[in-house]
């Protein structure tokens, strides 16, 4: 059975770093693209990252680029987001999902056959 389970989240004050992982399990993680969402209260899910399957290609939000940064690491089956120089406005619930295809439109969440439980940032002013 396919399971994505993240961990790293925690509370940070405004410009403190943080590094998320997703452990991924029941499925090859090189076969699929692996994306970042969160979704703040009252907010829509949206999309943070993807790194492609396909050549290990990485995209970014634009509210995040040059501070975020995704990562995998195929023997351990992990996917990494590390955060840095963090915001009020990155606090959020963080999901890790797994999809078949590549990165474009990686923001669509309909897309995504597997999520995890999400873990919770807090960037405190």
């Amino acid at each position: 059975q396919a399971q994505l389970v993240e961990s790293g989240g925690g509370s940070v004050q405004s410009g403190g770093s943080l590094r998320l992982s997703c452990a991924a399990s029941g499925f090859t993680l090189n076969y699929y693209s692996m994306s970042w969402f969160r979704q703040a209260p009252g907010k829509e899910r949206e999309g943070v990252s993807c790194i492609s399957s396909n050549d290990g290609s990485t995209y970014y939000a634009d509210s995040v680029k040059g501070r975020f940064t995704i990562s995998r690491d195929s023997d351990k089956k992990t996917v990494y987001l590390r955060m840095n120089s963090l915001k009020p406005e990155d606090t959020a619930v963080y999901y890790c999902a797994a999809r078949q295809w590549g990165c474009n439109y990686y923001s669509d969440s309909t897309t995504y056959l597997h999520w995890g439980q999400g873990t919770r940032v807090n960037v405190s002013a």
